[in-house]
């Protein structure tokens, strides 16, 4: 179980006030996608303090216009990509993601995709994203990079991630 002391070690410069709504949906998720070995809760931790600025946001800055008639995304209908933009802490993107979350969870995701950004989801969307990616056989190898690839699709912000992960890895023993 993690506990608002740890993420407070893991992400050191965000306030305990906006780390406290999701200890307990943290702690679900990983209950709920099976990420219960330290290297599986380590790596977990690091990548989502990096894809959520360090838990400050669970839904993307930039606009989603980039996105718009990505059909790899699903962004099929006009304004898909602004209303399917990162959201929850692993930025889960595009409707077609969307409709799937929706699927599992059996909550309408497509007509309420802020629902995302509530900290139950933030952290259950981001538990699904490994779970659906099979991406505790790669923690459990312990292939950091490899897992930074499978979820940012390249190496952008691996030294910060890494960061995240050495401190989460003096918490998470």
């Amino acid at each position: 179980m993690i506990t608002l002391d740890d993420l407070k070690k893991i992400c050191p410069t965000t306030p305990m006030a906006m780390l406290m709504p999701f200890v307990e949906p943290l702690n679900d998720a990983m209950m709920e996608f099976s990420i219960d070995t330290v290297e599986r809760e380590t790596m977990f931790l690091a990548q989502i303090a990096h894809e959520s600025g360090a838990f400050n946001y669970v839904k993307e800055l930039a606009s989603g216009e980039a996105y718009e008639g990505r059909k790899d995304l699903g962004n099929t209908e006009h304004g898909d990509g602004v209303r399917y933009k990162g959201r929850g802490l692993i930025q889960c993107t595009g409707r077609l993601v969307y409709k799937q979350l929706s699927d599992y969870f059996g909550v309408d995701f497509i007509a309420q995709p802020e629902l995302l950004e509530t900290p139950e989801y933030a952290a259950r969307s981001a538990g699904w994203f490994w779970d659906s990616r099979k991406l505790n056989a790669i923690a459990d190898k312990g292939d950091f990079l490899l897992l930074t690839k499978r979820i940012n699709g390249g190496t952008n912000g691996y030294a910060d991630r890494q960061a995240y992960l050495q401190r989460a890895q003096g918490v998470i023993v």
